[in-house]
């Protein structure tokens, strides 16, 4: 590392997913049209489960904060994103980068622990169907998803200060499409082996906890559905947990391969690729995949149209 080109930075250039200029309008349309179906799959959701009395349940309360974190964490990323493929420039603030990677990682913590409080949820509702409103107490869901979002908060607080003590940069050029802490990191002049060990530990810990908590719900809700007698009853059972199982798989998959690695590992070329499949991608597929397999959710959003129509 060459000290003498160490400096600090007031703004970073993002070099983003190509550069060649010819794919620029396309890529802006196809994230566009992404981002769009993002918003109102995510806030369509919100807005269906708000309204609809039949789905003021405990499953449905935690999906439509799932809904709020991914509308956030993708509007965190997308817009400037955009603007950036066709803005030759590509410039981002150093306080917009800081704000812009503490926002997003606040959002994604919280939502690797939604998914695990969604599991338990489940857990409860078929392992024990005759208590789950009486377990699934509302304040219970309001300090299951309050902690989700504190931990996400306190996670996220222990990278940005730890950026913030980051004094030079060997360059502000980031090879990436947003400010996520590796491609950061990567730029930094002084020694940032405590911010890549904190980072692997908080996502591993947080990797582990959460998996080993739907991991255990699950296999109590297989064991459960393998004792049921009727035919009926395990379809159903196991329709109630499909969806959640799919957005589970697609999105800690993604965060295994990014986080969850040494450093020495990273390959930015490669993230990329996969940091724009849980960015931008994820956000759009939760509310589709929730509605698509989700009978009540159909139904409710049946009613509000039908409803709105003959209106």
């Amino acid at each position: 590392m060459d000290k003498g080109n160490c400096s600090s930075v007031s703004e970073f250039i993002l070099v983003g997913l190509s550069d060649l200029p010819e794919l620029s309008i396309f890529l802006f349309l196809i994230f566009l049209l992404i981002y769009g179906v993002t918003v109102m799959g995510n806030l369509g959701m919100i807005t269906v489960i708000q309204a609809s009395s039949q789905l003021h349940t405990p499953m449905y309360f935690f999906l439509s904060h799932l809904s709020f974190v991914d509308f956030c964490y993708s509007t965190t990323i997308v817009p400037k994103m955009l603007a950036n493929i066709l803005d030759k420039e590509k410039a981002i603030s150093f306080l917009g980068c800081i704000v812009q990677f503490y926002l997003f990682c606040t959002c994604v913590v919280t939502e690797v622990i939604l998914l695990a409080v969604m599991a338990y949820d489940r857990f409860v509702a078929i392992c024990y169907p005759l208590l789950y409103m009486v377990i699934m107490s509302q304040k219970l869901c309001i300090g299951l998803v309050s902690a989700s979002y504190i931990c996400g908060t306190a996670c996220s607080l222990i990278h940005m200060c730890l950026a913030l003590e980051i004094q030079s940069y060997r360059s502000n050029v980031i090879n990436h499409f947003f400010c996520d802490v590796p491609p950061l990191l990567s730029l930094a002049c002084s020694d940032v082996s405590m911010n890549e060990l904190l980072l692997f530990i908080v996502a591993t810990f947080n990797e582990i906890i959460t998996i080993l908590i739907i991991l255990t719900s699950y296999l109590f809700i297989l064991i459960t559905i393998l004792r049921m007698h009727s035919a009926e009853g395990r379809r159903k059972a196991f329709s109630t947990c499909t969806s959640h199982l799919t957005a589970i798989t697609v999105f800690h998959g993604t965060i295994l391969f990014i986080y969850c690695r040494p450093s020495s590992d990273y390959s930015l070329e490669i993230d990329k690729v996969a940091a724009v499949f849980y960015t931008v991608v994820i956000p759009m597929l939760n509310p589709l995949i929730y509605s698509l397999r989700n009978k009540d959710v159909k139904t409710a959003l049946m009613k509000m149209v039908g409803y709105k129509i003959s209106f």
